[in-house]
C-alpha cells in the first residue's frame, strides 16, 4: 500500500516503514505527526483518487529527526571592480518514519 502525501507543499510517494526528508517540521523528536493532505492511496488492487483529497485518509508518522542539508555556496563576483563575495546556505530538514497509510471510509 502507498500514498500520495502533500507535506509543507511538496508531494511525496509514502509506504509504511519508508523513512523521508521533508521540510523542517514544528515537531519535536520522537513526536507523532499526521498528514490528512493525502492526494492518491493505492492497496495494490483499488486505487483511491482524491478531489482534491482523499476524505478520510491520513499517513501517520514519528520525527526521527531535525538535519541540514549540505552546503551550497554562491559565488558572486563583478569583474575588475575588486568585488566578490563567498555565502553559503544550508537547509533545515526533518527526518521522518512513515508508520501507517490508512484509508477512512
Amino acid at each position: 500500500m502507498y500514498a500520495i502525501v502533500e507535506i509543507a507543499g511538496k508531494q511525496y510517494k509514502v509506504k509504511e516503514n519508508d523513512y523521508l526528508y521533508v521540510p523542517r517540521q514544528r515537531a519535536e523528536e520522537n513526536d507523532k505527526l499526521s498528514f490528512e493532505h493525502v492526494l492518491l492511496v493505492s492497496d495494490g488492487k483499488k486505487v483511491h483518487v482524491g478531489t482534491p483529497t482523499v476524505g478520510g485518509a491520513k499517513v501517520d508518522a514519528t520525527v526521527v529527526a531535525h538535519v541540514k542539508a549540505d552546503k551550497v555556496l554562491v559565488f558572486k563576483k563583478k569583474r575588475r571592480k575588486r568585488y566578490r563575495v563567498t555565502r553559503g546556505h544550508r537547509q533545515p530538514y526533518t527526518r521522518i518514519k512513515i508508520d501507517a497509510v490508512s484509508v477512512g471510509s
